[in-house]
């Protein structure tokens, strides 16, 4: 059993039965708090920056202990207490009838409460803390983001999905992956790949054919679907990541969210996060070693260069030396290039010339 020196939260998967108690414990202890005296408020616990913490032996972000107090006779947070009351009702009604919504229906039930999706989203976060729970446990998903296509099939609450027949624009990740069961596979590895059109040139090449694989885009910053996905589809097949990404700092980064987790979701990254992802490219060394014309490569701004510095710190480039070096590098340089920068070359030299090459030399890292 890993021991380890530090006291955080992690959400559990929890039965709706099991919500809805969580959330009505949580209501009665506001109800005795206002009997006693002591007024209307949450006990929340803090998503800041400063609550959170890299675990080297878990090779992920967790959420310590902090908590903060949410007060409605407050005038700097009866809004946000107002928003979270809303927001635990509307959760215990969805569970108590055993259904889901998307965090869109939810905004639309209230609009000039919310007024913004946004303002919503950050409390169902928060509920999902208080409660305890994974955010998928609150039956609240996000739309359709992420596509997978390739070599494998899978169950989707009983109905045979072969991404093999998907035609070129692959199969939408579904919303609720709790009820994906059966997958099954002889892909090799698994080509996570950071932008739909680079995914669409692999689709329509049918690249997973020529190389077996399972080709996954959430189309830029992971969605909660597409990371838990591809959790599950490593777990059970047991093959090798490869993350095809645009040799910037955003592409490095949106790598981070699928390894070690989001500052955001911290609470729940025991169920989100894949560790071990190899570097496939565009990596920065890429830009000589396939001689990408300078007319393709981009000037990276002041705040690409601050990203690249900060990213310097993080603990999954500092356990990486050789992921170090290639940030170095580009840091050095202050160079940047997406992936259709491989286009100069042909629209389907991605598929038939660099990542062939890349395969065939192990050239991952």
């Amino acid at each position: 059993r890993l021991v380890l020196g530090w006291v955080g939260r992690e959400g559990a998967i929890m039965k709706q039965g099991e919500v809805a108690r969580n959330i009505e414990d949580i209501i009665v202890g506001v109800a005795s708090s206002i009997l006693a005296g002591r007024g209307f408020h949450f006990d929340v616990p803090s998503r800041s920056s400063s609550n959170q913490l890299y675990v080297p032996e878990l090779d992920r972000i967790v959420l310590k202990d902090s908590v903060s107090q949410r007060h409605f006779n407050n005038v700097a947070t009866v809004r946000k207490t107002a928003i979270t009351t809303r927001v635990l009702q509307l959760v215990h009604e969805v569970v108590m009838k055993n259904i889901h919504i998307t965090k869109r229906d939810l905004f639309y039930t209230d609009v000039k409460l919310f007024q913004k999706q946004s303002e919503s989203d950050t409390i169902i976060d928060d509920v999902a803390c208080m409660v305890g729970c994974t955010r998928g446990s609150l039956h609240v998903v996000a739309s359709d983001k992420g596509i997978v296509i390739g070599r494998m099939s899978f169950r989707d609450d009983g109905d045979l999905i072969d991404c093999t027949r998907m035609g070129v624009g692959g199969k939408a990740i579904p919303s609720l992956v709790d009820r994906i069961t059966d997958i099954q596979g002889d892909a090799e590895f698994i080509l996570l790949v950071e932008k739909d059109a680079a995914f669409m040139r692999l689709s329509e090449d049918r690249f997973y054919n020529q190389y077996p694989c399972i080709i996954i885009t959430a189309k830029g910053q992971p969605d909660v679907s597409t990371r838990l996905f591809l959790k599950m589809v490593k777990e059970k097949l047991n093959i090798p990541i490869l993350g095809l990404v645009d040799s910037d700092p955003y592409g490095l980064k949106i790598l981070s969210v699928y390894m070690s987790g989001s500052k955001n979701m911290s609470y729940d990254s025991a169920h989100l996060t894949t560790s071990d992802i190899k570097w496939l490219g565009v990596r920065p060394s890429d830009l000589d070693t396939y001689d990408i014309p300078k007319e393709c490569r981009l000037d990276m701004t002041e705040h690409d260069i601050k990203t690249g510095l900060e990213l310097m710190n993080e603990e999954f480039i500092k356990k990486n030396p050789e992921w170090m070096k290639e940030l170095e590098l580009m840091v050095k340089r202050k160079q940047k290039a997406e992936i259709q920068a491989l286009s100069n070359f042909g629209f389907q030299y991605l598929t038939q010339q660099y990542l062939p090459r890349k395969l065939r030399d192990g050239d991952w890292i």
